[in-house]
């Protein structure tokens, strides 16, 4: 177990509250006291099982390589987990999103989820403070207190599209957040409580590196993951299939093996699209009341992307 934070510190600040103003911050208060300060840290007792994420992401195997070598170090020791803040450099449908869950449920923690392409305002992090109307924590106080883990992974989604006014910075918060030493006394804009962010597992993901500040490039690893190759892909579209199958009362019914024409156009898709266009080709299948599944079953290569929205003349 550790401490998130201090319980004096939130009881002085609650008593600080006049009145029935700041009911938002007067509630949050209170649900910190109920829930306490005390997190789960997770850390493996022995080198957890990876083959399986070997097999499951292929172009991720360097990335593995190192989530590897950092749960060594502290296996056998009192230390706990560090995972260094890592960037997922790579282009749309290659599975980054994908490896984060895996890499949370690998270590049994949980998973907290910030998509910067949707969000402008800075303090969507940090939280934006309580004189504003409709003010709220950040993403990092609340996956630290409303859930069960003081090293939670937490996912900066699409770093590199962040937006926002120049004078609100989505990214100045993670300055201090990826620094081990300053992310122990982390204070979000709302609360104004000190949290111990320090355990938090950072894992950024980005298309182009090119927008990124320097600042978060010098304080991550960066891993360019690059598009499986057809032999790669044939062997996540094989363990998707097989997946499927399993989970479903249905899955039962089809053929356990697919074709190899099946499989070669499964080849030329992004990881991304396979689970949509395997349940494409079951219910397509499934209408024409076959077990096996054809070419014919699968979408169009481009089906179901958005069309560019234009005038006909």
């Amino acid at each position: 177990m550790r401490s998130v934070y201090r319980l004096d510190e939130v009881e002085r600040r609650l008593g600080k509250l006049a009145g029935k103003e700041h009911e938002n911050l007067r509630a949050t208060y209170e649900r910190m006291l109920e829930k306490g300060p005390e997190r789960f840290q997770v850390k493996p007792a022995g080198l957890p099982a990876m083959a399986h994420l070997y097999e499951e992401l292929p172009n991720f195997h360097a990335v593995l390589d190192d989530v590897r070598r950092q749960i060594a170090l502290c296996e056998d020791s009192g230390d706990a987990l560090e995972i260094t803040p890592m960037l997922l450099l790579g282009p749309p449908g290659v599975g980054k999103t994908h490896f984060a869950r895996a890499l949370a449920g690998l270590l049994g923690t949980g998973m907290g989820m910030v998509p910067m392409s949707s969000l402008t305002a800075g303090w969507v992090l940090s939280g934006a403070s309580s004189q504003w109307k409709g003010a709220r924590p950040g993403k990092v106080f609340e996956t630290l207190v409303d859930g069960q883990y003081a090293n939670p992974v937490i996912v900066i989604d699409e770093i590199d599209k962040a937006g926002g006014e120049q004078a609100y910075d989505p990214l100045g918060s993670l300055y201090s957040l990826l620094e081990h030493d300053t992310a122990h006394s982390f204070t979000d804009e709302f609360a104004e409580v000190a949290i111990d962010a320090s355990q938090v597992i950072w894992v950024a993901t980005a298309n182009d590196e090119r927008t990124i500040p320097e600042p978060i490039l010098n304080r991550v690893n960066v891993h360019e993951i690059e598009r499986p190759d057809a032999a790669a892909a044939r062997q996540i579209a094989l363990r998707l299939h097989a997946s499927i199958r399993a989970s479903h009362d249905w899955g039962r019914r089809f053929d356990e093996t697919p074709s190899e024409a099946v499989l070669e156009r499964f080849a030329e898709m992004a990881p991304r699209e396979m689970r949509r266009a395997w349940m494409t080709a079951f219910g397509n299948a499934k209408l024409a009341r076959r077990t096996t599944i054809l070419v014919a079953d699968l979408p169009e290569a481009g089906a179901g992307r958005r069309s560019p929205i234009g005038f006909v003349h």
